[in-house]
């Protein structure tokens, strides 16, 4: 205790510095800081401002644009400096922002969009169909984090109608609506990420890059009364973020669960459920090379009775316990809680069970304990990104499950730049979870190689299911076909189907946050700590 004690109160003076200037030379003791944590909890604003913790990754390097990323990803949020057209509802149904209306063509290639008439942006400029047009013809060109290659063009047809022109029926639409932020056609060029003007409920104040930003309420929101008025989002690393708390020096500072043991005064903390999952792949076909000589394939992950041992041979609660403290929930779908969920995914821990479909399968056990046949001994290596710590932990938790069951595994740590491509071969631990079906699509649809892109695996109806989906012609129809691609009771990618990926759990995001700072409602959080939690901060207030 008393060496990360020793840790914290270094990063402590990092993050003093950026508030109150003093350097290095003027590091507070630990008594020191507690003291400032009593002070600070005195002092604490019953106004209408706070300060927010968030880690350096949710620092938008390519600044405020939709175009690059901004809104969707780590910085999935409500609308803050821009609106959008829709939003996602507590329950991940789809709700109205700047739209009044949306209907879509019976073969789903056109979408119609009524918006709001009494929106401006905070130049003072009126928000118009136009502006949504050029906001989606430009994403559709430029943008480098999602994917627009269904939209053929956006139209104005006139001051409050937008008409979405596709190339390809997509009956998800509303939810990529949700994640792109509407931008002045006036005002936009080269350094609008820098200087980004919307009509969402905050305008960019100040923004000290690698350090803060501090946005200020706008006067002319349309929406519901602002009530925190000011807020400013600093960035910082883990420990910096836990002795900012200590010091008093934060009202809300993201956290992990391997601080979740620790108390500080004039705080609680505070743990909401998220989408935000972990799991690896495990290779579906057998070893081999693709048409650039790359490994690809996996002999002992190819039998898909491997597969179904291993998903119900894990421990996912024991899981919980050893790595996050308990501050999660079991994961079995990249789609967990969500609307096109399909509970089937749903398995329960039963290790000579597990046990029993090896030995079944044929892999018996050797004399080192280690399962073989033919030949091919059970084993694989682990990857998990080196600088990982929580997916370190479940690899090597992993690693300690599976010897049970008569499973070699080797952890490695890896970085991005070769993971990707050593997962065609080797299963990684990944991090995933989003508001959005094409989170599944993505894992598990065929490329036009005939392979899914993350890990190699195929199964044709499976890919029929959600190339359904997406023509259907409402939601609702789409979440049945999503469902069914997930298991259809013949075929799927659950337990009793193909099983190519496992998935263990979801973690709480967790935040340290003063005892009077009273943090309204969340929905689920997307995965990436990031931006999620101040989803509604303008509904905040102190008590």
């Amino acid at each position: 205790m008393k060496k990360k004690w020793i840790l914290l109160m270094t990063a402590s003076a990092v993050c003093m510095s950026l508030f109150t200037g003093c350097g290095t030379n003027n590091k507070p003791s630990l008594e020191e800081a507690q003291s400032q944590t009593e002070q600070g909890t005195e002092s604490s604003k019953a106004g209408d401002s706070v300060i927010v913790a968030m880690g350096p990754s949710s620092e938008p390097e390519a600044g405020f644009d939709p175009a690059y990323g901004w809104g969707a990803g780590e910085h999935v949020h409500e609308p803050l400096i821009q609106s959008t057209l829709t939003v996602t509802n507590p329950d991940l149904s789809i709700g109205y922002d700047l739209a009044t209306d949306m209907q879509v063509s019976e073969d789903g290639m056109t979408w119609t969009v009524t918006i709001r008439d009494d929106v401006t942006f905070t130049d003072g400029e009126p928000l118009t169909a136009s502006d949504v047009a050029f906001t989606y013809n430009t994403v559709k060109e430029a943008s480098s984090v999602n994917d627009f290659t269904m939209l053929k063009e956006a139209a104005a047809l006139d001051d409050t109608t937008v008409e979405f022109r596709m190339s390809q029926a997509y009956s998800i639409w509303p939810y990529t609506m949700a994640i792109v932020g509407i931008v002045p056609e006036h005002a936009y060029g080269p350094d609008y990420g820098e200087h980004p003007i919307g009509s969402g409920r905050y305008l960019m104040k100040q923004w000290d890059k690698g350090q803060q930003i501090i946005f200020e309420a706008n006067p002319d929101y349309y929406g519901e009364e602002i009530k925190m008025k000011q807020v400013t989002v600093v960035f910082m690393e883990e420990d910096a973020a836990f002795a900012a708390a200590v010091a008093g020096q934060v009202d809300l500072a993201y956290t992990a669960a391997a601080y979740s043991d620790q108390s500080i005064s004039g705080y609680k903390l505070l743990s909401f459920e998220s989408v935000d999952n972990r799991g690896f792949n495990l290779p579906a076909i057998p070893a081999g090379t693709d048409t650039e000589g790359n490994p690809i394939g996996n002999d002992f992950t190819s039998d898909p009775e491997v597969r179904r041992a291993i998903n119900i041979g894990l421990n996912r609660q024991e899981m919980l316990e050893n790595v996050v403290n308990g501050y999660g929930t079991p994961a079995y779908s990249v789609c967990d809680k969500m609307p096109w969920y399909n509970s089937t995914a749903e398995v329960e821990y039963n290790l000579e069970e597990a046990k029993a479909i090896l030995e079944e399968a044929g892999w018996a056990e050797g004399s080192d304990g280690i399962r073989e046949k033919k030949g091919v001994r059970a084993a694989f290596n682990l990857l998990y990104p080196a600088s990982d710590s929580l997916r370190q932990a479940l690899a090597a938790d992993t690693q300690n499950q599976l010897r049970t069951l008569g499973i070699e595994v080797t952890i490695e740590g890896v970085g991005w730049d070769t993971a990707y491509d050593r997962a065609q071969a080797e299963p990684l631990m990944w991090g995933w979870g989003a508001h959005s079906p094409m989170e599944l699509y993505n894992i598990y649809h065929t490329l036009e190689n005939g392979l899914a892109g993350f890990s190699p695996y195929s199964n044709e109806t499976v890919d029929r299911y959600m190339d359904e989906a997406l023509a259907a012609s409402d939601l609702d129809t789409s979440y049945e076909l999503w469902q069914k691609a997930q298991w259809d009771g013949t075929t799927g990618i659950t337990q009793e189907g193909d099983i190519p990926w496992i998935w263990l759990v979801n973690i709480d995001h967790l935040y340290w946050s003063r005892d009077n700072l009273q943090v309204a409602e969340q929905k689920l959080h997307p995965h990436g700590h990031g931006w999620s939690i101040v989803n509604n901060v303008d509904q905040w207030t102190w008590q």
